[in-house]
């Protein structure tokens, strides 16, 4: 896996720290260096190994900041970033969660107030003391009040797209150590929740001291919380990673209990009782009967909490594997995704699971941006990263004018026909198709803010909500959806994962309108968005719509955030059939209308 996510959040809390110390200049250049080396094709732990002059040829990468990467990935540390962190030590990341308090406000606070936390944010501000600090005031600390709560809740989930390079980088490192013999990720992680709460890993091991011995030695880490014979914490760049050993023939039945949901196993558990079996995370279990033929264990209701005593009496039937708990209850092994007590227990019994799109069933991406708009890279570095990938065709979709675009970003109607001619003349030259498209935004009234005729003139239509994002905003999509000329919604609900929460939509209304007019509804893949999120996919997708998954990618290397968009539709049931961008080119053309 490129560690590319993890240097560049590496470099950001350098620039953080740098901030909070009214560093001037630094943090723009660490903040830009961050961002190219996430967005970078290649894998920069590569680049790091032939040397700084390698890592130097990504853009916005100086000598300086190339001798921080190359430290880190041969060391797993940067030395002066730790020295930064124990002169400022503060919870950045969750300070930095609360509207309004960035790098230099968290500095501040800390040298004048002594604030580390959010307890200590809060419990300052209820105090009025806040509003005594220069440069503050009542209003600023009010602010701070209102946000707190929202603040603290999104704070106890991370982003799945933040935290799954690093559930993938433990369980890698893991799988080298020689006391492993299984291991995997588990938890909402391994269900591709779009956050989570900590990175659980489960390993599958005789020896369980060695593996704690050797997990707590993972180059990442920066702090051990806790470790004991069987279990460990850690904490990595502020992503808790929790660790549990179990011997290798219970190894299923443990994988399955930790990958939840609790709904989901608790309508399992009472399915086993129903088959006088005992099903925990120690295994399958067929109950001893007395004489009478009733049975020698508890009948209470499994959803209870349980200790150790007597969880492994009876005779073991299964927990070696995970498929395994699901043969003994009568059922097929479910992917993860689904694991959510939505109706797939009875659909498994009855021979009804999804056939779920898969991440290389998916031809293309139809919504990214270019230079043309907020975009890094030319037309032909998107095209030419998109063959990389492995995609037959790309559609660019630049931002249009309109409500949201923050900085004048949006191209004029005369520069989407110039964009076009480009885009024509691009296609002829590289491997993919090219598809000439734009992202138009959604007005209150349901507007699409291009001009019909040059609506007209594009491939692809992607319209978006970017403003006025709070309330219902059914009556709004419904009305784009009816444009004749809209070919996707964009992000539909317009949230922003743990920021803020986004329209209000009747799911099955707009999907209904979606499915009338042929119109697409997107899954936006970025890590950030992740919308529309499984739980309204499946309800659309049982309306008729058709779904389009898409990175929203500002450069070639998020092109790689398709993956998050695909395991959000798994979410929703959806199978390939159901994907327009799981087309070829010319089923994407008739689809389009071209």
């Amino acid at each position: 896996m490129s560690r590319n996510e993890e240097i560049a959040t590496r470099l950001e809390a350098f620039a953080d720290l740098l901030e909070a110390q009214d560093v001037e200049y630094k943090p723009r250049a660490y903040r830009r260096a961050a961002e190219n080396i996430r967005g970078h094709p290649g894998d920069v732990e590569a680049l790091a190994t032939d040397g700084e002059d390698a890592v130097q040829t990504i853009e916005g990468v100086g000598d300086a900041i190339a001798s921080k990467v190359v430290e880190y990935v041969e060391t797993g540390e940067i030395e002066e970033l730790a020295e930064l962190r124990a002169e400022l030590p503060v919870d950045m990341r969750a300070l930095t969660s609360v509207e309004g308090v960035g790098p230099k406000t968290v500095g501040t606070l800390y040298d004048e107030l002594g604030v580390t936390n959010l307890e200590d944010l809060e419990t300052a501000a209820r105090a009025g003391e806040i509003q005594e600090v220069k440069g503050f005031g009542p209003k600023t600390e009010q602010n701070i009040l209102d946000n707190l709560e929202f603040a603290r809740q999104a704070h106890e989930r991370e982003l799945l797209g933040e935290a799954r390079p690093y559930g993938d980088r433990v369980r890698e490192y893991l799988a080298d150590v020689p006391a492993v013999e299984r291991v995997e990720l588990a938890g909402s992680i391994r269900r591709w929740r779009p956050t989570i709460g900590d990175v659980d890993v489960l390993v599958g091991s005789e020896d369980a001291e060695a593996v704690v011995e050797g997990f707590t030695e993972w180059p990442p880490a920066d702090t051990v919380i806790e470790a004991g014979t069987s279990k460990a914490s850690l904490r990595a760049d502020g992503f808790q990673v929790d660790l549990r050993v179990v011997v290798p023939e219970e190894f299923g039945a443990a994988l399955q209990y930790f990958t939840g949901s609790k709904d989901h196993n608790v309508s399992l558990r009472n399915r086993a009782i129903e088959r006088d079996l005992k099903m925990n995370e120690y295994g399958m279990f067929r109950e001893a009967r007395s004489a009478s033929g009733s049975r020698t264990q508890s009948d209470d209701d499994v959803s209870g909490v349980e200790d150790d005593s007597g969880q492994r009496a009876g005779e073991r039937v299964a927990g070696e594997t995970e498929a395994g708990m699901y043969e003994t209850l009568d059922l097929p092994w479910m992917p993860p995704e689904l694991r959510e007590n939505r109706g797939e227990i009875d659909a498994a019994a009855e021979g009804a699971l999804p056939d779920l799109v898969e991440e290389d069933e998916v031809r293309g991406d139809l919504h990214t941006h270019t230079e043309w708009s907020d975009g890094k890279n030319t037309v032909r570095e998107m095209a030419e990263g998109a063959a990389e990938f492995g995609h037959d065709y790309l559609a660019v979709t630049d931002h249009a004018t309109g409500p949201g675009m923050v900085g004048g970003v949006g191209l004029s109607d005369a520069e989407l026909a110039d964009q076009i001619e480009e885009i024509r003349a691009v296609d002829a030259e590289v491997e993919v198709d090219l598809f000439a498209g734009v992202e138009a935004n959604i007005g209150a009234d349901g507007s699409v803010s291009v001009a019909d005729d040059v609506l007209a003139e594009l491939d692809v239509v992607v319209a978006s909500p970017h403003a006025g994002l709070d309330g219902d905003g059914t009556d709004r999509l419904v009305a784009a959806i009816e444009h004749p000329e809209v070919d996707i919604v964009g992000h539909p609900t317009g949230r922003l994962l743990n920021q803020r929460s986004g329209l209000d939509i009747d799911i099955e209304r707009v999907a209904t309108a979606a499915a009338e007019h042929g119109v697409a509804l997107e899954v936006n893949s970025d890590p950030r968005r992740l919308d529309l999120d499984g739980a309204a996919v499946k309800p659309a997708i049982e309306a008729g719509a058709s779904i389009a998954i898409d990175t929203d990618a500002h450069q070639p290397g998020t092109l790689s955030y398709m993956r998050y968009g695909v395991h959000t539709a798994r979410r929703g049931w959806a199978e390939a059939d159901d994907v327009i961008n799981t087309r070829d080119a010319d089923g994407l053309r008739e689809f389009l209308g071209l």
